[in-house]
């Protein structure tokens, strides 16, 4: 069973700095595209960015140029600089099946940016 843990939320101040974390346990994480996904409250969760076991990636047009997804084995991570008071949110690691497109989540960090 595929088991996502995520670290890295807090609080910090508008123009300020994160990087989250999320490490795949219970399977080979080359088989699954992994992203990350924000979910404020009252508002659907939408995606931020996802990367594939090549590199590719695909961001929100919302956090281009300021946030970079990475990966290194079976870690991914996310970057975010230049961090808005909008960008704060419960954020979410996701991973998802190549072929079958099984989904998988975290249980999600916070994120909160004050102005």
């Amino acid at each position: 069973q595929v088991q996502l843990v995520e670290s890295g939320g807090g609080l910090v101040q508008s123009g300020g700095s994160l990087t989250l974390s999320c490490v795949f346990y219970g399977g080979n994480s080359a088989l699954y595209v992994m992203g990350w996904y924000r979910q404020a409250p009252g508002v659907q969760r939408e995606l931020v960015a996802r990367i594939t076991s090549g590199g590719s990636t695909d961001y929100a047009d919302s956090v281009k140029d300021r946030f970079t997804i990475s990966r290194d084995k079976g870690t991914v991570y996310l970057q975010m600089n230049s961090l808005k008071p909008e960008d704060t949110a419960a954020y979410y690691c996701n991973s998802e099946h190549v072929g079958t497109r099984q989904q998988y989540w975290g249980e999600g960090t916070q994120v909160t940016v004050s102005s």
